[in-house]
């Protein structure tokens, strides 16, 4: 009987002090993970730095564009190699005149509004041909929902030629979770250009600007509420890089109190 315990308490000795070849592989995997996980936050902290580099260069471009004249668009036969970016969020001068009767309206939700209306409603958008030739699409401004019905036509919208002032901006772009658009009444969820074009009776006869135009800022306060361009860029890549930096060097300073802790329980 003695010998079947002291063989039980030389079996149980020999667990505690020789961790099977599972458990140092199991301790092994884990640190080479802990190790990957820090290596992961600094690529993405480093990643951030770079996005913040590309949006404060961006911010500063902005800034310098809208401060600049009005200019306008390039003669139809050079339209060909268009680059929208060239004309995103720069003062432009537009003559033309507006089709109306193909208005669209792009839902939206208007905050710290420059007018007097906000919240949801709709971009009152129509195809604006231009006098030299040429057509884009403009958008004429925001209007509250409770008072879009007044604008499905276009409402009272300026007829014959007229001259805009306003800012081009690059198309939007859509993605999985964009809507479909709503052709039956002319409701469509993003100011794409390539939607917008499916939304016309015919296929224009005139070149489309691969950009639209948002009209400037209405001053007696009429609607369309123009002048509603966002120039302020969310940038808090500084805050996500720090997050990142931070967990990075938190990891190796959690394994190296595991490893102790571990090593005490040996």
């Amino acid at each position: 009987m003695n010998s079947s315990i002291g063989s039980s308490v030389s079996d149980d000795f020999d667990k505690g002090e020789k961790p099977s070849g599972k458990s140092r592989l199991n301790r092994i995997s884990f640190v080479v993970f802990m190790l990957m996980l820090m290596v992961l936050f600094v690529f993405l902290g480093n990643w951030q730095l770079q996005r913040l580099e590309y949006k404060n260069a961006m911010i500063a471009d902005i800034e310098e564009r809208v401060g600049n004249d009005p200019i306008e668009l390039p003669p139809v036969s050079e339209w060909v190699g268009f680059d929208p970016e060239v004309y995103d969020f720069r003062p432009l001068e537009l003559t033309g005149t507006f089709d109306h009767s193909q208005t669209i309206r792009v839902f939206t939700y208007l905050t710290a509004a420059d007018g007097t209306h906000y919240g949801p409603g709709y971009w009152i958008v129509a195809p604006f041909y231009l006098k030299d030739g040429g057509m884009i699409f403009v958008n004429r401004g925001y209007v509250p929902q409770f008072l879009a019905d007044g604008f499905i036509d276009g409402g009272a919208g300026p007829v014959g030629e007229v001259t805009l002032v306003g800012l081009g901006r690059v198309t939007e772009p859509t993605n999985a979770f964009t809507p479909g658009a709503d052709f039956e009444n002319r409701i469509d969820y993003v100011r794409n250009v390539d939607r917008l074009i499916q939304f016309l009776d015919e296929p224009p006869d005139e070149p489309v600007a691969p950009i639209y135009f948002n009209a400037g800022l209405t001053p007696d306060g009429s609607l369309p509420q123009g002048g509603e361009t966002r120039l302020t860029i969310v940038n808090k890549h500084l805050e996500y890089a720090i997050t990142w930096f931070a967990l990075a060097l938190l990891t190796p300073i959690l394994l190296v109190f595991w490893m102790l802790r571990d090593r005490k329980k040996a």
